[in-house]
């Protein structure tokens, strides 16, 4: 495509990442109009929102698409790359009240974080994506227990599901889109707490648990709005139990 070949750096590039920022930016005010939403399992959550205490909120990059209609805080900074996409994304969510820092897992990550951190102690929650920006899809890394363990904040996964969505299979996160006028639901996972003092091991251990938490919500979200098992398998690639996000 000929937009693809604007100049990075450019005037041409900022114009067209504020135009299609803001397209973006009302597709998704009309989605939250649009659709009905339901949650589960949100209650200790809202209650930290009412009381301000600050939060993490993790969920994966393809399920990213509806997470400014599950925050009911008073303010959240999340990480951001700043390549096109993610100077899109930015543009995008800026207008929902969300701050940005850039920053990736694969480059400035010592500066996001340090961003972050700062986000943090001015009173904001923050947002992180554990298997971005690039994947391995639903595949949690360690940035969401770092800032766990440096915050003393809890971390909480959280996904959703559509009744009726779009997924867009060749993106390598499969990000969902759900269409007009269908049901949403959210579900929120129990939170994971990091000591100051947290061993590597213990790290891992957190890591890995948030990973499988994630796998969890993101499985009774889809459930709850009639997704195959075998699809949700598909997205997460984990063999998933029946019984399994109960």
């Amino acid at each position: 495509m000929e937009l693809l070949k604007i100049p990075r750096g450019s005037r041409r590039e900022r114009l067209f990442v504020f135009v299609l920022g803001w397209l973006v930016h009302l597709v998704l005010r009309f989605l939250g109009w649009t659709t009905r939403k339901s949650y589960e399992n949100d209650a200790e959550l809202r209650s930290r929102f009412a009381a301000d205490d600050r939060v993490i909120l993790a969920f994966w990059h393809g399920r990213i698409v509806m997470m400014p209609f599950a925050y009911f805080g008073s303010g959240v900074c999340i990480m951001n790359s700043r390549h096109r996409d993610g100077a899109l994304i930015s543009q995008a969510i800026r207008p929902f009240g969300v701050d940005v820092v850039y920053g990736s897992s694969t480059r400035g990550w010592v500066r996001g974080l340090r961003g972050l951190l700062e986000a943090h102690g001015r009173g904001r929650d923050l947002a992180v994506v554990p298997d971005g920006p690039r994947g391995p899809r639903c595949r949690a890394k360690s940035g969401a227990v770092q800032l766990a363990r440096a915050t003393g904040a809890p971390i909480y996964p959280a996904s959703f599901s559509a009744s009726r969505r779009l997924v867009l299979r060749r993106s390598w996160d499969w990000l969902t889109i759900p269409a007009p006028l269908a049901r949403v639901h959210y579900v929120v996972g129990d939170p994971i707490r990091v000591a100051p003092d947290a061993t590597p091991a213990e790290m891992e251990s957190s890591r890995a648990e948030l990973e499988r938490r994630l796998i969890d919500v993101t499985l009774r979200a889809d459930r709850a709005v009639g997704v195959a098992l075998r699809e949700t398998e598909e997205y997460t690639g984990v063999p998933l139990e029946r019984g399994a996000g109960g």
